[in-house]
C-alpha cells in the first residue's frame, strides 16, 4: 500500500488529541453515573465504534493507494533561440532604467518558465552573432544575459534580418523531427535599415520556425546615451530620438506564424508571450515509466461516516433507570 500524505507526525498528534478528549468524556460520564448502573459491554461497544470511525477517518486522511500500474509519461522539450538587439538605440531611457536593462531583467524571469527546453542567445546590430548554443544549461543563459551590453555588435545600423538567417542556419543544422517544436524571440525596437525581408520568412514558414517579436520602447521615444553626452543625429545635428517602429516586426510575426508583443512601462506583454510559447507543441525527447496507482482514501472516508451516523441516529443505552 502507498500512501498520498505519509505525515506521522500529523496523525499521531490527532489521535492524541482525539484519545485525550474522549477520556475527558470518559472521566465526566463515570462520575456522573458512578452511583447508577451501567451496562459495561454496551459502553464497551460505543467507545469500539467511535475508535473505528475515528481510525477509518485518519487512514482516510493518510491516503491510501492500492495496486500499482506501470503509466509512459512523454517528455517534451523545444528549442527556442532568443535574438536580443544590442544597436545603440537599446539605450534609450523611454523605459527605465532603460531598453536593454529592462528586456535583460525580463528576460531572466522568462527563460525560467522554460526550464525544460533547449534555449540558444543570437545578439545582433549590422551582423548576428551566436552568443550561446542551444542548451538546457540555465545556468550558462543566465550568465550571457548578465553581461549583455551594446558593445558587444559592431554598431552600424540594425539589420533584422541578419538573426533571422543565423536561426535558421543553425536550425537547419539541428535537424529536429518536429518542425513545431523550433521558434525564436525577437526582442528589438523595430529600427531596421536593411529592408531586405526577401523570401526570409517564407524559408522560415517553410521550416517551421514561429517568430515571436517583442517591440520595446514606445511611440515617444527618447534620446540615445552614450557616455555623458547624446548621441547626434547627423542630418539635423540635434540629439537623435529612437522610437519604437513595429511594422517590420509585426510582418515577420504575422507571416511566420508567430505573434508580435511589447514591453514598456504602460504595456507589459511578456506573460503573454510566456503563454504563446508554452502554447507551441513541442519535440518528443525521450519517454519514462513511472509507477502509478490509484487513491482509495474515499472508502475508508465513506466507511467511517457510515458508522458515525449510526453513532449519532442509532445511540446505545448504556444506562439503566
Amino acid at each position: 500500500m502507498i500512501w498520498a500524505y505519509p505525515d506521522l507526525n500529523l496523525i499521531i498528534i490527532l489521535a492524541f488529541l482525539f484519545g485525550l478528549l474522549y477520556f475527558i468524556y470518559l472521566f465526566r460520564f463515570y462520575l456522573i453515573n458512578k452511583k447508577l448502573e451501567v451496562k459495561k459491554h454496551r459502553l464497551f461497544f460505543k467507545i469500539l465504534l467511535r475508535f473505528s470511525y475515528f481510525f477509518l477517518f485518519l487512514i482516510a486522511l493518510a491516503g491510501p493507494s492500492i495496486g500499482t500500474a506501470l503509466k509512459e509519461i512523454k517528455e517534451e522539450g523545444k528549442d527556442i533561440f532568443i535574438a536580443i538587439d544590442l544597436s545603440q538605440s537599446m539605450n534609450a531611457t523611454d523605459i527605465g532604467p532603460s531598453r536593454l536593462q529592462r528586456v535583460k531583467y525580463e528576460l531572466k524571469n522568462l527563460v525560467k518558465n522554460f526550464s525544460g527546453d533547449r534555449i540558444g542567445l543570437i545578439i545582433f546590430s549590422s551582423e548576428a552573432f551566436v552568443q550561446c548554443p542551444l542548451t538546457f544549461d540555465q545556468n550558462v543563459i543566465q550568465l550571457h544575459l548578465d553581461g549583455l551590453n551594446t558593445g558587444l555588435v559592431p554598431n552600424q545600423g540594425t539589420d533584422i534580418s541578419a538573426p533571422l538567417n543565423m536561426a535558421l542556419d543553425k536550425f537547419s543544422l539541428e535537424n529536429s523531427p518536429d518542425v513545431n517544436s523550433k521558434s525564436v524571440i525577437l526582442i528589438s525596437d523595430g529600427e531596421d535599415f536593411a529592408e531586405n525581408f526577401g523570401d526570409l520568412t517564407e524559408k522560415l514558414s517553410d521550416q517551421g520556425v514561429k517568430v515571436f517579436t517583442l517591440g520595446v520602447g514606445t511611440g515617444q521615444g527618447s534620446t540615445i546615451p552614450r557616455g555623458n553626452s547624446r548621441i547626434i543625429d547627423p542630418k539635423t545635428n540635434q540629439p537623435a530620438i529612437s522610437r519604437l517602429d513595429s511594422n517590420n516586426l509585426k510582418l515577420i510575426a504575422s507571416q511566420t506564424g508567430g505573434q508580435y508583443f511589447e514591453l514598456s512601462d504602460e504595456v507589459q506583454e511578456i506573460p503573454d508571450l510566456i503563454s504563446a510559447i508554452e502554447r507551441q507543441e513541442g519535440t518528443v525527447t525521450g519517454t519514462r515509466m513511472v509507477e502509478a496507482s490509484a487513491n482509495k482514501y474515499f472508502y475508508f472516508l465513506l466507511i467511517g461516516l457510515g458508522l458515525a451516523l449510526i453513532d449519532l441516529m442509532l445511540p446505545i443505552k448504556t444506562i439503566n433507570l
